[in-house]
């Protein structure tokens, strides 16, 4: 029998805003479930707190804590301890959103998605970005490029999601979200990185 690839890895799930593309990551982290990961979910305050027309919150929350079997962390405080206790192997933000991006780069933690990427960081682990964004070509453009050359981070490869209609968004092949964790646990960016079109 084929031993699991993330048998008794602790994986933190950062769920950021960009509601569209929640639906696209659910799948995977049952993936990362059946690979053999713990997960560990962390919500935004947009996430946490939003109902939207993709789907409302007490079922997202619901949906989660069926597939993670653990509680969800939503606050700065509840956060924190991440990067003391070193209560994960890897962290992945999937979707990280244009105002996530922006402020992880710039060195902002004002949610509890931030404050989880900040508290793993200090103990040299690694990072997952899957990009979900419509700005990334214009204003974030710059993050992404310091974000894609900074030591521990990795990103989930990723295209432009819809060039002749939004010439400036990217979102990254969600499928590729595990591979890119396996990658990043040995320090590795998956490639490549860019994608042509879907």
């Amino acid at each position: 029998m084929q031993k699991s690839r993330l048998s008794g890895v602790k994986v933190g799930i950062v769920l950021t805003g960009s509601h569209c593309t929640i639906g696209e990551v659910i799948p995977q982290l049952k993936v990362l479930k059946e690979e053999g990961a713990e997960l560990y979910p962390i919500f935004s305050y947009t996430v946490d707190e939003i109902d939207n027309r993709f789907y409302k919150v007490e079922d997202l929350k619901r949906e989660i804590k069926d597939i993670t079997d653990k509680p969800i962390i939503n606050t700065i405080p509840g956060a924190e301890p991440i990067g003391p206790q070193k209560m994960l192997d890897v962290v992945a933000v999937v979707p990280a959103t244009g105002n996530t991006i922006a402020k992880l780069a710039n060195g902002i933690v004002d949610t509890p998605a931030l404050m989880a990427v900040k508290a793993h960081l200090r103990n040299q682990r690694p990072v997952v970005i899957a990009v979900s964004t419509n700005d990334a070509l214009s204003l974030n453009a710059q993050n992404i490029g310091l974000l894609i050359n900074m030591k521990n981070i990795y990103f989930v490869p990723f295209r432009q999601d819809s060039p002749l209609v939004k010439a400036n968004s990217l979102i990254a092949d969600m499928i590729q979200t595990v591979d890119t964790i396996i990658y990043a646990l040995q320090g590795k960016q998956i490639q490549p990185v860019l994608l042509g079109p879907a």
